[in-house]
């Protein structure tokens, strides 16, 4: 009865688990920006590894592996969202301003980019190609 109980909460734990690893890939994927972006990365990450490594050690059982799994389980806690919060402060820090209802509202989902992308600038040298020759 106990062994049967403790097969089914592993189960439930890994699905969960792959449950929010999933949701946090679909969020990276399809939310508008960095900040959205690192926000489901590390909450959701978190929580699917975190599940996911207590399945792990439930199943290991009182063994020195399931010791180091808990460790592991306290790096990700810990990494994760330090992770998150670097990229997000390193994205205010250059200026990428993040999406608000106002600018969803009015279609500008795109994150601006810091660079010109105009090949038709006024800094253009004009004179070259792509491999360095001259034009006529």
């Amino acid at each position: 009865m106990i062994e049967a109980a403790r097969f089914w909460a592993i189960v439930v734990l890994v699905v969960a688990g792959l449950f929010f690893t999933f949701v946090s890939a679909v969020g990276v994927i399809r939310l508008p920006d960095i900040y959205a972006r690192a926000h489901t990365a590390s909450q959701t990450d978190t929580l699917g590894a975190g599940l996911a490594l207590a399945a792990v050690a439930l199943a290991l059982g009182w063994q020195q592996a399931s010791v180091y799994t808990v460790l592991l389980l306290f790096f990700v806690f810990i990494t994760n969202p330090t992770a998150a919060h670097a990229i997000a402060r390193s994205a205010a820090e250059t200026g990428i301003e993040p999406v608000t209802a106002d600018s969803a509202a009015d279609g500008d989902t795109r994150e601006p980019s810091t660079a010109s992308t105009d090949r038709n600038s006024s800094d253009d040298d004009g004179g070259s190609d792509v491999d360095g020759g001259e034009t006529a």
